[in-house]
């Protein structure tokens, strides 16, 4: 019995250690639990203060980003920004701003450097700091969770969208009376408004593109109305050979036909060198982007196909995201562009082929042929002063003896154009450019080719004019405008006014207001009976034309037709075609090219603004006590 009894006893001690231990065991998992849950919400804890205080910072930088955009995006130069920011260090910042998130904290940033880069771009630091202000005196002080971040900005004047279009409008896009082989455009269309196809429908081997724009009075909803009459791709090449293929000049200077024969299969390489440059009308998403020929709006970008004004044509969507607005530049400071000229030299040494640039390190000028000159033999005279004109000039040009242009040249006034042209530049105008007839290149591009580094070569080289005007570009002999046609459509309600980035009313465009040279905003300060006694019927315009405010006028009015190589971009477009078809080719030279993001030939036309951030920089955290 005894044996039993101490058995139980030795048994009963076992497990009363063993319970101990377990409950030691238990203690101290419990505290180890407690302290790892403990760890745990300050952690979260942590983190969720640094996620607010990233919150706040991100306010301060976009808050002083967009202080400097706005000022930057309607003045379009650095004026405003450079004064802001003049002497910007860490310990002084420049353009500062503070403000608060309720329920959240506080935040102030300021500039701490800017850097220019160049004549068209700044380089922008913004430091941003974050806090939760426990105490709530609006300082950070000691002990509270704060946040510090850095983000490098650049603000610039880059090459414009607006010059990858055949047709750009900055208001209201409209093509009005034209059926399909009244109205031929190869190229793409673009409006920031709605674009309107009215009482027929013209061809648009392209894009069209609208979009939403408060801004403008009345505001545009950003909508294409119907889309227009499209060719197929066999019929846009079987037509170029019908007229002429490569012999005809017309022919030579739209862009080509895809083919994959040629351009390769979509997806390639070699379809990508392509793409930028050719015409398809069999639009799609390649390597994540759209390409072809689409209409697109607030809606979204959409294939579409209408071979003839009988059918409303199927549209099949391609991305659902609505269009946005581009931005147009401004000419309104015409002494940048007065500096631009006279600081100017050709950069280009030698061309793609090898050979070498006549003109490299050369100024701006423009030389016009003198009959009076040479003991009346004639010769060259160079009209330009470092690469300005002050006040007006006429330039004509004969196939003997064209108008000479490079570079970009500044008339502060008026320029009066037409003949032929040789050399590649841009003419500013500080008020009109009239072209008061035919404006073609002796020297001329031809797209056609299978090697687009062969094509590339040849047209580096051909002449190319671009047009840049303050005021407008205005066409034809201005003495003979009359309400009807084309005024009408030059002064209010059909031109639009529109409120700028601050909420500024921007009155619409008034051919017929009087101006400070006392003339009327649509004549020429040149008088009007210079204008009568030299102007032409306009049958050809071979240039890029951009206009501050309306391009239009009277073209074809001596019969015949009209042909348009090249780009208009304006506010408003007033152009009254008197003879058809109306044909409107784009020059490709002046796009920029996916794999280059260069254009061809850098024509030094106007810039638009843009902002890029460009690095963000995380200079710690504190999460204070």
């Amino acid at each position: 019995m005894r044996k039993r009894v101490l058995k139980k006893r030795t048994m009963r001690g076992a497990a009363l250690v063993t319970t101990l231990l377990l409950m030691g065991l238990l203690s101290v998992a419990a505290v180890s639990y407690v302290d790892s849950a403990t760890y745990t919400v300050r952690q979260a804890t942590r983190q969720g203060v640094e996620t607010q205080g990233t919150h706040l910072c991100e306010s301060g930088i976009q808050a002083v980003l967009r202080s400097l955009w706005r000022p930057f995006k309607i003045s379009q130069n650095f004026l405003t920004m450079d004064a802001a920011c003049s002497s910007a260090s860490p310990g002084d910042p420049k353009a500062s701003i503070s403000g608060t998130i309720e329920g959240v904290g506080k935040f102030s940033a300021g500039v701490i450097n800017i850097t220019q880069v160049d004549s068209f771009t700044r380089q922008v630091t913004v430091r941003s700091v974050g806090w939760i202000d426990r105490n709530g005196n609006g300082v950070v002080d000691s002990g509270e969770p704060r946040k510090v971040v850095d983000v490098v900005a650049t603000y610039q004047l880059s090459r414009s969208q607006v010059f990858d279009y055949t047709y750009f409008v900055n208001n209201y896009g409209w093509m009005d009376g034209f059926g399909p082989n009244d109205l031929v455009v190869n190229g793409d269309m673009r409006a920031n408004g709605n674009f309107d196809f009215t009482n027929g429908s013209p061809t648009v081997n392209g894009s069209v593109y609208a979009c939403l724009n408060e801004k403008l009075s009345p505001a545009s909803a950003g909508l294409v109305n119907t889309p227009p009459v499209k060719w197929d791709n066999a019929s846009y090449i079987s037509a170029a050979a019908a007229n002429g293929g490569s012999a005809n000049d017309d022919e030579k200077r739209r862009r080509q036909g895809y083919t994959a024969g040629t351009h390769g299969a979509k997806g390639t390489s070699q379809f990508e060198n392509w793409r930028d440059v050719i015409f398809d009308s069999d639009a799609s998403i390649v390597n994540n982007h759209v390409e072809g020929a689409v209409v697109a709006d607030v809606g979204g970008t959409k294939s579409w196909s209408r071979t003839n004004s009988g059918t409303s044509g199927t549209t099949s969507m391609l991305d659902a995201t609505p269009t946005q607005e581009v931005i147009m530049p401004d000419l309104s400071d015409i002494t940048y562009y007065q500096a631009a000229s006279a600081s100017y030299s050709d950069p280009k040494a030698t061309f793609a082929d090898g050979t070498a640039n006549a003109n490299y390190h050369v100024g701006a000028f423009v030389d016009v042929w003198d009959q009076t000159l040479n003991s009346g033999a004639g010769a060259y005279s160079r009209i330009t002063t470092n690469g300005v004109v002050t006040g007006s000039a006429l330039l004509v040009g004969t196939d003997a003896h064209p108008i000479k242009i490079h570079g970009p040249v500044t008339f502060t006034q008026d320029a009066l154009i037409k003949g032929t042209v040789a050399g590649q530049g841009t003419l500013y105008t500080g008020r009109n450019t009239h072209i008061i007839g035919s404006i073609r290149y002796q020297t001329k591009p031809s797209f056609r080719g299978t090697d687009e580094t062969t094509i590339d070569k040849a047209n580096e080289k051909a002449d190319m004019l671009g047009i840049a005007a303050r005021g407008s570009v205005i066409m034809g002999d201005t003495t003979g405008f009359s309400d009807s046609y084309p005024l009408q459509y030059m002064t209010p309600p059909f031109t639009k006014g529109r409120y700028d980035e601050n909420g500024n009313w921007i009155p619409p465009y008034d051919a017929k207001a009087v101006d400070s040279t006392g003339i009327m905003k649509y004549k020429s300060v040149m008088g009007d009976t210079l204008m009568h006694a030299v102007a032409e019927g306009i049958n050809q315009i071979d240039a890029v034309l951009y206009t501050n405010f309306v391009g239009g006028g009277n073209i074809g009015t001596g019969g015949g037709g009209v042909i348009m190589n090249g780009s208009i971009i304006s506010k408003d477009e007033a152009m009254v075609t008197w003879s058809l078809p109306l044909k409107m080719n784009y020059d490709t030279r002046i796009k920029e090219r996916t794999l280059t993001s260069a254009p061809l030939i850098d024509l030094q036309l106007p810039r638009s603004p843009v902002m890029l951030r460009s690095s963000w920089q995380d200079r710690g955290f504190s999460y204070g006590y």
